[in-house]
């Protein structure tokens, strides 16, 4: 028997922890852009547990979002009262929790109503979980992209905006004619200086329609920079299943994720904040060295792995983990190569956090897939592949791992894997990558001419000998050999 997640069926539910706190109890001090996965997996259950301390009852969540698809997710949570259960899988348990943070949320085509919100007074934080690529960023040049149609559209009329960023500015400029203070805005993406890069898209956008008031922004708005962490896969048919099958929830959108959470934060919030640090949320002078950390292990982590297995008809991470070549190839190119490159951080040892990054990659419970990894290279491979390659190449430093990373990146992008297979690209780009990659067949610089991802990277010397001594043995040897040879020290000299 199941019982469908609602409001009015909490105390029905046995199998999974529920709110100790009541819905009505909860106000709204937050509007939240993106309202996937990972953000229902981190920020909501960080309040959801300081709530269930009988905190902060006034900082509860509306939901905003400006694509299409967006509206999917708001008809699925109001059908069940915005609540979600989040499943936590560690290697030796697994627990379910329904969270209830969330009051609301609004998505297009209502953009006058996530405007009103905005200027609301009790909204005192604006957050965002938009991805690595929504920022309107040239990932070659790493500065704002003012000639992207969506932002070219909302300069020319800001009182009307489809994007997030000028949804943002439009609220703000409310709230000043208003007499509101302004609201922090909190980015909660994967991005170096997530703080400062929102603030440039911010202030960058506001600047093509009225400079005096990207100026005001400048001068008013606080923008704190965040690490975030918590590996939270997609939901598909089987996390609906476990849901339904082991903890008798009906969850239309249940969230599975580990058990491991972090949260590192700047305390910069000038209209207050809830008291996060009291379940588990670190508040530091300087999120830069444990973003760094993050970004490079990590996530670069995540990116190195995600192609040979892909190419190796490998399905979900901890199975890329199981096999022995992959296993080691993460091992010997994060402490040859990356960790050597990634500055130190505060009471951390960068071994450890390589360590505790193995384990967590290598949990059979979560279900993380190779396909979500593969997604949306051309954004995050400049973010956490290429800084490493280039910090090693501007100290002399050999790169044969990291341009091993490119070039299996490049043969993925020829669209078949090693079996003959078809891969199905998730990536804006897909197309320009696809035909590079096979051009790339005769002539490897092809790949590496897109210089809008690789910038100078891609004209070194020695990373286009290694780029190529690597993607000619992916081609001539398989990727399993490939793997086998750069262990063995056998790429090339």
């Amino acid at each position: 028997m199941t019982t469908k997640l609602s409001l009015a069926n909490i105390p029905a539910i046995t199998t999974a922890a529920i709110p100790a706190y009541a819905r009505s109890q909860i106000s709204a001090g937050i509007l939240h852009f993106g309202v996937g996965n990972f953000h229902r997996a981190h920020m909501a259950v960080y309040l959801h547990e300081l709530f269930n301390e009988g905190l902060d009852h006034d900082w509860g969540i509306i939901g905003a979002g400006v694509m299409p698809s967006d509206q999917k997710m708001r008809d699925t949570l109001k059908a069940q009262d915005f609540l979600t259960t989040v499943v936590e899988q560690d290697t030796t348990r697994s627990a379910a929790t329904v969270t209830g943070p969330m009051v609301d949320v609004i998505t297009a085509p209502d953009f006058d109503q996530i405007i009103e919100t905005l200027a609301n007074p009790a909204i005192r934080i604006v957050s965002m979980t938009i991805t690595e690529g929504g920022y309107f960023i040239d990932p070659a040049t790493g500065k704002f992209d003012p000639n992207h149609p969506a932002i070219v559209a909302d300069a020319a009329d800001p009182a009307h905006p489809k994007t997030v960023f000028g949804l943002i500015i439009a609220g703000l400029r409310l709230r000043r004619e208003r007499g509101v203070a302004p609201f922090t805005v909190m980015c909660c993406d994967n991005i170096p200086g997530n703080g400062e890069v929102t603030e440039a898209t911010v202030c960058g956008l506001a600047k093509l329609s009225d400079a005096d008031f990207a100026h005001w922004i400048h001068e008013n708005v606080a923008f704190p920079n965040a690490m975030v962490d918590r590996i939270t896969p997609a939901t598909g048919p089987r996390e609906i299943a476990i849901t339904r099958d082991t903890y008798g929830i009906d969850d239309g959108w249940p969230v599975f994720c580990e058990e491991f959470k972090q949260w590192v934060l700047e305390d910069k919030f000038p209209l207050g904040r809830p008291a996060l640090e009291k379940v588990g949320v670190t508040f530091v002078p300087d999120v830069a060295p444990y973003e760094l950390m993050k970004l490079r292990i990590l996530n670069g982590g995540h990116a190195a792995i995600a192609y040979p297995a892909a190419l190796m008809d490998i399905h979900f991470v901890h199975e890329a983990m199981e096999n022995d070549l992959i296993r080691a190839f993460l091992a010997k190119l994060e402490k040859d190569e990356i960790i050597p490159v990634v500055p130190p951080v505060p009471d951390t040892s960068l071994n450890d956090y390589f360590d505790l990054i193995e384990r967590r990659f290598s949990n059979p419970k979560i279900g993380d897939t190779i396909p979500r990894l593969a997604q949306d290279g051309s954004n995050r491979q400049p973010k956490f592949i290429l800084p490493s390659t280039a910090d090693r190449l501007a100290k002399g430093l050999d790169v044969q791992g990291l341009a091993l990373v490119s070039a299996l990146w490049c043969r993925y992008f020829e669209g078949t894997s090693d079996s003959g297979k078809a891969i199905v690209f998730n990536d804006s780009s897909a197309e320009r990558l696809h035909a590079a990659a096979l051009a790339s067949r005769e002539e490897p610089n092809a790949f590496l001419a897109l210089d809008d991802i690789f910038g100078a990277v891609g004209t070194h010397p020695q990373f286009i000998k290694r780029f190529t001594e690597a993607l000619t043995s992916l081609r001539s040897a398989g990727t399993a050999a490939t793997l086998r040879r750069y262990l063995e020290g056998g790429l090339g000299g």
